[in-house]
């Protein structure tokens, strides 16, 4: 313990050795490196950044609906202006975190194939932001439609979590089709760990997705979802098993997800596995667990359950039950 006016010096040394520290954490990253050359790590270059990719992801949303999202000056004679200076700065950043993972992803490339990929991407990106707002609004309006607690379409924007997570969604599905794959899944991550919803960028979603509550929801990288779809908090729409090669490794973006067809409903913790179908307009009840397809206009539901009644006295204190049975006394349930 050090004394007050005192500081660490060179004794610090009886605790730690930071040469041989540094020497022995560098050792074990290039033995690692050198064994998963089919994989190597990120970072040689840099590395796609959580933190900025959060700010971009704000400013974003901020440009998509400057008068919800976007920061409190934003009013309807300036919102041209503050989405024009948005975009362009944000727009410029993503540019720099794409070209980020292209250099890892086209190692082998030039440097100006790269900066054409990454321009590619972002070209096309940028080109899709208005169709990508227009597939927001059926959302947001979906939402307005299926929650009988939400007054206006601008409290489902400001208030609902799923928003959050299905704009994030919607931007990171466009990444990951351009081949940005990496940022994509940074963007979900991000919604994720706000939001409890988690949603693999590559898996496809038609319009007007509504979320009721939302926390605990999982859908799976090759899940297909229809239009006009609702789910309720701790759905899982996941995968039953992994198709592996011949030396053991999981064989990668196997479909293995569910397809959703449109108009279903699926209730709280329902659990949905495999490459299975929902058929239209069916309805999976809460805390299902379904591993097999249902055809269209289907009602699924958990089997009922039997319940038993036992004494609660007997349960919560067993020894002074027995103790006056043997003793025969009356009255039991009166006299604990």
């Amino acid at each position: 313990m050090i004394a007050d006016g005192q500081t660490m010096d060179n004794e610090s040394g009886d605790y730690w050795d930071i040469d041989r520290l540094v020497a022995d954490l560098g050792a074990v990253r290039t033995r690692w490196r050198r064994e998963q050359q089919h994989h190597a790590e990120y970072g040689a270059e840099g590395f796609p950044s959580r933190a900025n990719l959060t700010k971009i992801m704000q400013a974003l949303c901020g440009a998509l609906f400057p008068l919800r999202l976007g920061p409190d000056f934003v009013r309807i004679h300036n919102e041209d202006a503050f989405v024009a200076e948005t975009l362009q700065t944000v727009l410029s950043r993503l540019y720099g975190q794409i070209r980020l993972e292209l250099i890892y992803a086209l190692r082998d490339e030039t440097g100006e194939a790269i900066d054409r990929e990454a321009v590619r991407i972002i070209g096309g990106f940028a080109q899709s932001l208005p169709g990508l707002r227009e597939l927001l609004d059926t959302d947001v309006e979906a939402a307005f439609l299926g929650d009988p607690a939400a007054r206006s379409v601008d409290e489902v924007l400001i208030c609902y979590p799923s928003m959050l997570a299905i704009i994030h969604h919607r931007l990171a599905h466009r990444l990951h089709n351009l081949g940005a794959p990496l940022v994509a899944r940074i963007v979900s991550e991000i919604a994720h760990g706000k939001t409890g919803i988690d949603i693999h960028p590559g898996a496809t979603i038609g319009r007007s997705f509504f979320i009721d509550h939302g926390t605990g929801v999982v859908i799976g990288e090759t899940a297909i979802v229809g239009e006009r779809v609702r789910l309720y908090q701790g759905v899982t729409l996941g995968a039953r098993s992994f198709v592996t090669d011949e030396n053991g490794a999981l064989e990668k973006a196997q479909p293995r997800h569910p397809i959703v067809e449109d108009d279903v409903v699926i209730y709280a913790g329902a659990t949905i596995l495999g490459r299975i179908i929902i058929g239209s307009r069916s309805v999976i009840g809460g805390n299902v667990w379904l591993t097999e397809s249902v055809p269209a206009d289907s009602n699924v539901r958990q089997a009922k359950a039997r319940h038993e009644v036992t004494s609660r006295v007997e349960v919560s204190a067993p020894h002074r039950v027995h103790a006056m049975i043997e003793e025969g006394r009356d009255g039991i349930a009166e006299n604990i």
